[in-house]
């Protein structure tokens, strides 16, 4: 018997909510990038196309399954859908990443397993707020790193009871 399918997202979020500030993501926290590495090589992500066009360019190893309202869009790389059942579709029956934006959270938090999320520990002030994961979620994995180069932060595994 297979193992059921995980839907991970993989969110770096400030204390005070931001997820983006200025339509990008407000820190550039190296431990944060390998770790956003470490659980997207090899898998689908799925985003939208806000995310999609903020990235540096198509990121090697990874399917970019873009979902967006827009039947027109496309752009080289991306696999576009219009609906949560198309893009989990799309990505197999493995598991998959979902990368953001608030709104793609928003939408896929019904499906979502787990959250591997990098606590900001800062208040940055972004217009894009992810709320906390709500009751239904348990940290199973926490690591402490201190200010320094970079703001005080935190790796955190949640898994939905």
């Amino acid at each position: 018997m297979s193992k059921p399918r995980e839907v991970v997202f993989v969110v770096a979020r400030a204390d005070d909510g931001t997820i983006a500030k200025h339509g990008e993501v407000p820190w550039r926290i190296r431990e944060d990038l390998q770790r956003f590495v470490a659980h997207t090589r090899g898998m689908p992500m799925i985003m939208g196309r806000k995310t999609f066009e903020s990235l540096p360019g198509l990121l090697p190893a990874r399917r970019h399954i873009v979902l967006t309202r827009d039947r027109a869009w496309s752009a080289e790389g991306a696999e576009v859908v219009h609906s949560v059942d198309d893009a989990l579709a799309l990505a197999g029956d493995g598991d998959v990443t979902v990368i953001g934006g608030v709104e793609v959270f928003d939408l896929f938090m019904p499906y979502a397993t787990r959250i591997e999320l990098t606590e900001v520990h800062e208040h940055t002030g972004g217009e894009t707020i992810m709320t906390y994961p709500g009751s239904d979620w348990v940290e199973t994995a926490r690591e402490e790193r201190p200010a320094g180069r970079w703001p005080a932060h935190s790796f955190v595994t949640l898994r939905r009871q």
